[in-house]
């Protein structure tokens, strides 16, 4: 589904913005890296990687079990 504002961070349900904020956080607590409140700039790009793929997995791992 394309969408004609040109943001690649369309989000196709808004409400779960806010639950995906929270996932966010808490998977970089486990990490052991704070998060702020909107723009983190200053976040590596390893630890950016880290929190984005973990947060991959325990999605994947949540549907699979869903699916059984």
């Amino acid at each position: 589904m394309a969408h004609s504002s040109g943001n690649s961070n369309y989000k196709v349900v808004p409400e779960a913005a806010d639950s995906l904020n929270r996932f966010k956080h808490e998977v970089a607590n486990e990490f052991g890296v704070t998060l702020k409140d909107g723009y983190n700039g200053d976040l590596s790009s390893r630890d950016a990687g880290r929190i984005g793929g973990q947060m991959v997995k325990k999605l994947i791992q949540q549907a699979e079990s869903q699916m059984k």
